[in-house]
């Protein structure tokens, strides 16, 4: 890898770092060996290469990886002939974290849909037309909703039936 695209690799691993530290609630070593990974790409990343780009100790490494292990977000495969594991992002991870953002729009659009109704039967009471409530923000805002909810349950059928890799 060239100079330029290392340093912008792990420019974009510090970022993406801070990200998954907020989102999925890690330590920041946890978080950057994440982004690392996802980065990285199927090829995969050993323990080794980690310890070097991150600059972090082999325990530290070590103690963060087992745990991404554990929470299920990467798992490893072996290649024939070497003992080496190479750690990639785990797609079930992925589906779970997407059915999440689903359920949380869900609960969101129910909301909408309650103030919304809401909303039109205190106006059926209004007689002036300046106090009733404008209902455009929660009609445009149910129809994003439904829009990318059907684009991420695309994506989600995408990613079961493996049309492609992470």
């Amino acid at each position: 890898m060239t100079k330029d695209i290392c340093s912008k690799k792990m420019a974009l691993v510090e970022k993406l770092g801070v990200h998954l530290e907020s989102r999925e609630k890690l330590a920041p070593v946890a978080a950057r060996i994440m982004a690392y990974v996802i980065l990285t790409g199927k090829r995969g990343s050993t323990f080794e290469e980690m310890v070097e780009v991150l600059c972090a100790s082999k325990s530290t490494i070590s103690t963060h990886l087992n745990h991404l292990q554990d929470l299920k977000k990467l798992e490893y495969f072996t290649k024939t002939g070497d003992r080496k594991k190479y750690f990639i992002i785990n797609k079930d991870s992925v589906l779970h974290h997407i059915n999440e953002m689903i359920k949380e729009w869900e609960e969101v659009a129910a909301l909408h849909k309650e103030m919304k109704a809401y909303k039109e039967a205190i106006n059926e009471h209004i007689t002036d037309e300046e106090e009733k409530f404008d209902l455009t923000f929660h009609n445009d805002y149910l129809r994003f909703v439904e829009d990318a909810s059907a684009s991420i349950e695309n994506l989600k059928e995408n990613l079961i039936k493996n049309k492609f890799n992470l």
